[in-house]
């Protein structure tokens, strides 16, 4: 929420010369993807849904899973989902735009490549075992029933 929120409500960060940590992030960021210096509308909406939905969605799944409550797992996989998404409109529309964003080499697989790849790996892990809680609480759910009406 803090630093995707920076950015999207920050839209002239590039020019901060004050040395502000989330500024130089992003700076440093945009070595990797220029896009975000540029604003363009796609980054730009896919951080605002990240920061405005997602972040405090994040927050309730992390009361949601400490207290026990029953949405938790539905909740998770529906923050994973849209993780997901993001990261996925994030690399088609850089491949549909021609994916030359980068400064050079090594940002490009640093920040582009590298710094996203935990926005696919931890998400998929998270809905693959949300699925799977999910759906064996359905089961059981199911063979209670059937046993009740026998």
């Amino acid at each position: 929420m803090i630093l995707e929120g920076y950015f999207v409500f920050t839209p002239e960060f590039f020019k901060d010369n004050t040395s502000f940590h989330l500024a130089e992030s992003w700076k440093e960021y945009s070595k990797g993807d220029s896009r975000y210096t540029a604003r363009d509308a796609g980054i730009v909406t896919v951080e605002i849904l990240t920061a405005l939905l997602e972040g405090p969605a994040s927050l309730l799944a992390v009361y949601a899973i400490a207290t026990g409550k029953s949405y938790s797992y539905i909740l998770q996989f529906a923050i994973s989902l849209g993780q997901l998404y993001g990261i996925a409109v994030y690399y088609i529309t850089a491949i549909l735009e021609g994916d030359n964003f980068s400064t050079n080499s090594f940002y490009y697989y640093a920040y582009f490549i590298g710094a996203n790849v935990p926005w696919i790996v931890i998400p998929s892990i998270i809905s693959i075992r949300c699925w799977r809680k999910i759906v064996a609480a359905f089961q059981v759910q199911s063979q209670t029933k059937k046993t009740k009406v026998r």
